[in-house]
């Protein structure tokens, strides 16, 4: 395996990582809706994974009315998180070629 394909290989990973993170951040968001989701098993072991990414938002963000839009502010910089790694592999991929 070369080096160019070993660079490809992390920069993939570290972006679908980045992919998964954001759907189970979704799924967080929508077990909010029903009543006692987030108090079971699952909802505990998600709260243990996502609440400290989500904890900086709402300290900055507070909630208008009943709505929550620190967790949106969440999904948009872990897109502009994703977008910018993109371009900075993109960028250094030749370097390895």
């Amino acid at each position: 395996m070369s080096t160019l394909e070993i660079v490809i290989l992390i920069m993939n990973f570290i972006l679908k990582a980045i992919d998964i993170y954001t759907i189970g951040m979704i799924i967080y968001f929508f077990m909010s809706w029903v009543p006692g989701l987030r108090e079971s098993v699952i909802g505990e072991w998600m709260g243990k994974i996502y609440e400290p990414f989500l904890e900086p938002f709402r300290r900055m963000i507070p909630p208008i009315g009943m709505f929550d839009i620190s967790s949106i502010a969440a999904l948009i910089f872990l897109k502009f998180l994703q977008v910018g790694l993109a371009a900075i592999f993109n960028a250094i991929i030749p370097y390895f070629a």
